[in-house]
């Protein structure tokens, strides 16, 4: 499906009720697409929570959205999630970001406190720029020695993400995550990387709606340690740095995933917001 707003065709992926019912947003890495989270995320909310409406946008520039000249940055991106947003979602809702989508929904949740229901980051991108981050050095923790000899030792080795690779986790990887590394556009993500560092806020004043950090110990491309600096803003907030994962957290540690997520939802549900009513 598409939605068409700020200058952009949107492509979504949408699961469960329609409008009027609890919703979540869910944004994705870069430069993947929504299958890196459709993947992990909706057999849980399928099997743990039917009655909510999931929506999962493609990023401009990522899977099936086509970015015009003019999205050429990372607040250009903003603009246009918030749009989408706006015209999908009538009310309350959720937001959910892996790597760089948890820096989109950052600026989502400071931007309408009261309208972001609940926060959940997975290997969120807290510094921009990979230069400036504190991550730990990449290392491979568990390899299958039957992978490497059906996959071949440079094959992984290319992967730099992978801490777990086993054939569950490869297989997932495939896919997950290469389909939209291999839909995205070059040139439009080359634009966008350019002017990587958004203006928006991100921590103007602490938020107050129950929040989850979900961080690999191992994680090479946006690491923990800078998550932990700015967990004073999420009162709110769960903060789980786990072992023996890295930046596809929710592929290695899959039971662990499922179950922080779902309590989560438990503490937002809890919470008693209108989620999904009128604004």
């Amino acid at each position: 499906m598409f939605v068409e707003t700020a200058g952009t065709r949107v492509h979504y992926v949408e699961h469960g009720p329609a409008a009027g019912a609890p919703t979540a947003v869910f944004l994705h890495g870069f430069p993947v697409d929504h299958r890196i989270m459709t993947g992990p995320f909706e057999p849980l909310f399928a099997r743990r929570r039917p009655g909510w409406r999931r929506i999962y946008l493609d990023l401009p520039g990522m899977g099936a959205t086509v970015a015009p000249p003019g999205v050429g940055s990372t607040d250009t991106v903003f603009d246009v999630v918030r749009a989408a947003i706006d015209a999908l979602v009538p009310g309350p809702y959720v937001a959910l970001g892996e790597s760089y989508g948890g820096y989109l929904a950052r600026g989502l949740a400071a931007a309408e406190p009261d309208r972001v229901k609940g926060l959940g980051l997975l290997c969120p991108m807290i510094v921009a720029e990979h230069a400036e981050r504190a991550v730990p050095p990449y290392r491979v923790l568990v390899r299958d020695p039957e992978l490497v000899a059906q996959i071949g030792a440079e094959v992984l080795d290319a992967d730099d993400v992978g801490v777990i690779q086993t054939p569950a986790t490869w297989q997932r990887f495939l896919d997950e995550v290469v389909p939209g590394l291999t839909a995205a556009d070059a040139g439009a993500t080359a634009r966008i990387r350019a002017t990587w560092t958004g203006t928006f806020p991100l921590e103007p004043r602490p938020y107050e709606r129950p929040t989850l950090f979900l961080l690999g110990r191992q994680d090479a491309s946006t690491g923990y340690a800078d998550a932990w600096q700015i967990l004073e803003h999420y009162p709110r907030a769960t903060f789980a740095v786990l072992d023996r994962a890295g930046h596809n957290l929710q592929i290695e540690q899959p039971a662990l995933f499922e179950a922080l997520v779902d309590e989560w939802l438990d503490r937002v549900e809890e919470a008693g917001t209108p989620i999904g009513s009128p604004a």
